[in-house]
Order: structure tokens, then sequence, then C-alpha cells
């Protein structure tokens, strides 16, 4: 059985200053989001819309903003709001992790908003544009909770090849279920997204395949992850991740039937 190595997540420490993994994880988003971002910008049907360079670091700006406090914010309302009613002064302690991909979206579509709004463009085809660079800034982001030891997976099998001990947590052979969620809800998802939208696709389409897409990753990849909670509905046990991917689902598939519906190409 794998140990989990629990290493340093202080990845540099000069004197008072220590830079952790976490925060290179997400400087590492960042800097993939310009990079992959200049390369969409250049796809013929998105260059014909006018996009610049500007408007990326532009939007990066708007976009860490939204990335940090939204993702804090969910992470406090949608799965702790007893501990950080109790710990206030935690809140602003993002270095030690605990950010929520679904608050995190959230707050991605309000600071794009406002982006969108001061730029003359319409919200969706500012996401449309920036929803490819989203996945592999999302599946360093889980290599950023690896490293932490953070969102241990479920007991396992001790026979899988890959199970691996928590020290932190306790003995029993788990799933590394941050790496699956980074492979899966982040690297396949990229992959399939990208190629998706290479090619000219109807407004909205490719927002409706990310979040579709990341929606349905991420239920399936909840299964091997210890639940913060779970929520009864009726037969059925959802964990807080599988029941805040559902709307994200629903909201994916109402956008594709309508940017099929109206097939306006422009993204």
């Amino acid at each position: 059985m794998l140990i989990h190595p629990l290493p340093d997540p202080i990845a540099i420490s000069i004197g008072p200053l220590a830079i952790r993994w976490y925060g290179i994880m997400y400087l590492i988003a960042f800097v993939q989001f310009i990079i992959l971002g200049r390369i969409r910008i250049k796809q013929p049907h998105m260059a014909s819309a006018g996009w610049s360079k500007a408007d990326l670091e532009d939007m990066l700006t708007y976009g860490v903003l939204g990335v940090i406090i939204g993702g804090r914010l969910g992470e406090v309302v949608f799965y702790h709001p007893n501990y950080y009613l109790q710990h206030p002064q935690e809140i602003l302690a993002v270095w030690n992790g605990g950010m929520s991909f679904h608050g995190g979206f959230l707050g991605v579509m309000g600071a794009m908003g406002i982006w969108a709004r001061l730029h003359g463009r319409r919200l969706m085809e500012v996401m449309d544009l920036i929803a490819p660079l989203v996945p592999l800034g999302y599946a360093a982001g889980r290599i950023g909770n690896f490293i932490n030891a953070e969102l241990p997976g479920r007991v396992a099998d001790a026979s899988l090849p890959w199970a691996m001990m928590w020290p932190n947590v306790d003995t029993q052979p788990r799933h590394p279920s941050p790496l699956y969620q980074s492979l899966v809800d982040g690297v396949l998802l990229f992959i399939a997204l990208w190629i998706y939208s290479r090619k000219p696709r109807p407004y909205l389409a490719v927002s409706g395949v990310f979040a579709a897409g990341y929606g349905v990753a991420r239920f399936m990849t909840e299964y091997f992850r210890t639940p913060d909670y779970e929520v009864f509905i009726g037969p059925w046990i959802l964990s807080a991740g599988q029941l805040l991917s559902l709307p994200m689902i629903m909201l994916g598939m109402a956008l594709l039937v309508i940017a099929y519906k109206n097939s306006q190409t422009s993204a």
C-alpha cells in the first residue's frame, strides 16, 4: 500500500516569508490561462471576434479576484459554515487551502459579468472564450490539495495498486481522490473541451459543454472522495459535491439546448 508522503506545504521559506505549494499551484493555473488563451484567440473563429492579449490579461485580473473571493466564500458557505462561524479569523487564511470550485465558478461568473459590461461584451460570449482555459487550472488546484493532504478519498480495497494511506487521517487504504479529480475533472475535461472548441460552435455551446462536462465528471469522481457531508434525497444519498454539481449539469444542458436551437455560430 502506498503512503501519502505528507510533503511540507511550504515550498520556499525566506525569513518570515513563506511561499506555499498551494499558492504555486494557483500561480501555475493563472499562467496557463494566459498561455492557452493566447493560443485560443489566434484560432480563426475567435480572432474574427476581435479578442486581444490585453483582453486576456484584463480578464485574468478580474478572474483572480473572482476565484479567490468566490472560492473562499463557497468553502465557507457551502461546506463548513459552522466551523467558520466559530473561527471567523480563519476565513481569510486561503494559504492553508480550502477553496470551493463551485464558489469560484460563481465568483468568476460575477467578475466576468462586470468585465463584459465595462467592455461592451455579452457575459456568455466571454464565458465561451475562457471555458476551455479553466480545467487545467482546476487540475493544478487539485494537485495543491493533494500536497496539502486535503480531500482524502473513501476507503479502498487494499489490493488496489494505488490505494494510499493518509497518515493525517488514519491507517486505512484510501483512494487518492484529489488525483482522480485532477485527471478526470481537469485534464480529461480540458482535452475534450479544447478539441470541441477548436471549431466554430453556436453561441453558448462551449459554455454548455464545460458546465455539463464538469458537473458530470465531478459527480462521478465524488464517489471516490470522502464527502464533506451527505444529503438524502428520497432513496439517494448525495455528497455535497454531487449536490452542487447537479445545477451545473442542468445549466449546461439548458445552454446546449438553447445554443443548438438558435444555431447562431459565434464561438
